[in-house]
């Protein structure tokens, strides 16, 4: 690995604080690593960019899959996930996914989590697009995430872990070495306008979720905007998979110009025998795959996107109205709310709905213990591309995926620091000696994007590299990008300075980072397979393409891409 020299334009850190690992979000991934990492003795520092109970997982609505009910078996689980990846999984990756699965999750029982029950305190199982099986666990109906997020916040709170909230992470900290020495981070409302600070740590995890943002419709949080894979990047860490972006296709839809994040019309709906249908009430997905509305989402996404095409429809329905008052009220209460917040009553009305940006399959490329090509840097949940997902999430599999590697990571983090302590130290309770970071550059190798290109970056995504995408389409998107990327470059003074230094001008950079790769991966990747949709390479081709891009950056911030021999990744050390 090759550090890149570059960082984000901010000031020089103006305090710090030592830790044995630094957990970079608070969603179910960063918060059961902080928990196991504090339980090996591990000093922990957790660092969110809203509070602990902000991130994507509260967002959460269907649920955790793993095979907990009776005659389900982590095989067919596997094979339901292998099927959704369409060729690009790791299939070691699926098999510790669901062989770990069940454990995990009685785990996160253990934790505090309650999930619903029948009469019997049996676990309530329903079932998702793609799956075989009822092997969906929730809670509070539609709420799984906030029930997670409460069990796991209130689990840290306990335990006195040690929180920085309402901080945002800029850059990773690296020793002379090139190995992780911490990171830098802006705390938004105390001090100046651009305080910065940092965790010294010899260990980072980023948790930081997706980049939905990027998008200018989704269903991600604001705070999405994709600040741990831009982190990696600039670190000289191998992102991957970053085309296939999950579109979602049930999202409530608010009109043609709503943008920002969408209310979410769960999966679960359709588990449970909502139906999609067209302005003339057809159920236009019978035919189209054998599990019909449970097809995975990329075919679902695309029966919608094709037949609003058909009809020039902005939309399509989800009908559910057969659920009746007392189904709707007590198994999707949240959906409910939101949709009648929006002047829609599921109860007497079909459900308007389009695709959406939700989730993103590919990110910092990680081995089967969450470690990153960076030393000391690890990544886990949506931040992650572990080779789990493959080309299409199967739905529910990512909060298992960030419960499973979250403890895989944390366990390694301190097996390797207990290693280090006892050779360095002769005792198995000496603390690893933090590494001296190098020092703050005097200039920056990274210019700012003003605030208002972050609304620029969200509508050339939208337009070139959506659910549907072309080598025409992508071409502009990467010719606008470059665009906004120039003119921040030439708009560098004598002292190294652009947009002034902020979280809007961060946040917009970092979301130029990640969709420069994004597009340029969907561009060389000259098919169709998953949720990544080329119309003008409408079939899948595994002789070429049955295998992974990896991306990294160049010192002058140009982009480096290669592809796997196989959908089987390499190691990262």
């Amino acid at each position: 690995m090759t550090s890149t020299g570059i960082r984000l334009h901010a000031p020089a850190p103006g305090w710090s604080i030592p830790a044995d690992v630094v957990v970079v979000g608070s969603g179910v991934a960063g918060l059961t690593a902080a928990l196991r990492c504090e339980a090996a003795g591990l000093t922990t520092v957790v660092v969110t960019k809203a509070r602990l109970d902000d991130g994507s997982t509260r967002w959460a609505q269907g649920g955790i899959a793993a095979a907990l009910g009776d005659g389900d078996t982590p095989e067919q689980h596997r094979d339901d996930t292998l099927v959704a990846g369409a060729g690009l999984c790791d299939e070691n990756a699926v098999r510790l996914l669901v062989s770990e699965g069940p454990d995990a999750v009685r785990r996160l029982i253990d934790t505090g989590a309650r999930f619903d029950t029948d009469d019997a305190g049996s676990i309530q199982l329903t079932r998702e697009g793609g799956h075989h099986r009822r092997r969906i666990a929730h809670a509070g109906g539609d709420a799984t995430g906030a029930e997670i997020s409460r069990a796991l916040v209130d689990a840290v709170r306990a335990r006195g872990l040690r929180t920085i909230e309402n901080a945002l992470v800029l850059d990773l900290l690296t020793d002379a070495e090139g190995r992780t020495a911490g990171v830098t981070l802006h705390v938004m409302g105390e001090g100046q306008h651009d305080g910065v600070g940092a965790v010294h740590a010899p260990a980072v995890v980023l948790a930081t979720g997706g980049m939905g943002q990027v998008f200018s419709a989704t269903t991600n949080p604001s705070v999405s905007t994709g600040d741990g894979v831009a982190l990696a990047l600039r670190a000289g860490a191998e992102v991957s998979d970053l085309e296939f972006v999950q579109f979602h296709p049930t999202v409530l839809f608010l009109g043609p110009d709503a943008e920002g994040q969408q209310p979410l019309v769960s999966e679960a709906v359709r588990g449970e025998g909502a139906h999609l249908v067209d302005d003339d009430g057809t159920r236009f997905m019978l035919g189209q795959h054998e599990l019909a509305e449970l097809a995975p989402r990329d075919i679902v996404a695309k029966g919608i996107t094709r037949r609003m095409q058909e009809m020039g429809a902005e939309h399509m329905y989800l009908d559910a109205r057969h659920f009746g008052a007392h189904m709707w009220e007590h198994r999707f209460p949240t959906i409910l709310a939101a949709c009648r917040a929006h002047g829609i009553d599921p109860v007497t009305q079909p459900i308007p709905v389009a695709p959406a940006a939700h989730y993103a399959s590919g990110g910092v490329r990680t081995d089967d213990r969450g470690r990153t090509t960076v030393p000391g840097l690890y990544a886990c949940g949506e931040v992650a591309c572990t080779g789990v997902h493959g080309a299409n999430r199967l739905a529910s599999n990512s909060l298992l995926e960030g419960l499973v590697y979250a403890e895989r990571l944390a366990a390694d983090i301190a097996a390797e620091q207990a290693e280090q302590a006892g050779h360095t130290a002769n005792g198995p309770h000496t603390r690893v000696p933090v590494p001296a970071p190098v020092p703050h550059p005097g200039t920056p190798a990274h210019p700012l994007l003003a605030p208002e290109d972050k609304l620029a970056v969200q509508r050339i995504m939208t337009e070139g590299a959506g659910v549907l995408r072309s080598a025409a389409s992508l071409e502009r998107a990467a010719r606008r990008l470059a665009e906004l990327h120039d003119r921040a470059s030439d708009a560098l003074d004598g002292e190294g300075k652009t947009a002034e230094p902020g979280v809007d001008t961060w946040e917009a950079t970092n979301l130029l980072d990640v969709a420069r790769v994004l597009v340029a991966a969907a561009a060389l990747r000259e098919e169709t397979r998953g949720c990544h949709w080329r119309e003008d390479h409408a079939d899948r081709d595994d002789a070429h393409w049955r295998r992974h891009l990896v991306v990294t950056l160049r010192a002058d911030r140009s982009l480096a891409v290669r592809t796997t021999e196989s959908a089987d990744f390499p190691p990262t050390r």
